[in-house]
């Protein structure tokens, strides 16, 4: 399992659009409302890589999302 870390920025006033269409992706585990930097942050859990990246890939097509960053978790 993978787990990634998305920090999302969203255009000033999308925020409960963007929040709505995030909450319903079925790999992404939690979403928070961030104050900072960042507006969310979304927790999302898969199979591998490859799916991780197809993941990020569709909130980034989200409209009302302006820019993200993707952080991979690791065990050791």
């Amino acid at each position: 399992m993978v787990v990634g870390v998305c920090l999302i920025n969203v255009e000033l006033g999308k925020e409960a659009e963007v929040k709505d269409v995030l909450s319903k992706q079925e790999d992404i585990r939690e979403v928070l409302h961030l104050f900072g930097e960042y507006d969310f942050i979304a927790i999302i859990e898969t199979d591998g890589l490859r799916a991780l990246n197809d993941i990020v890939d569709r909130i980034r097509g989200i409209k009302g999302i302006t820019a993200t960053r993707t952080i991979i978790g690791a065990e050791f």
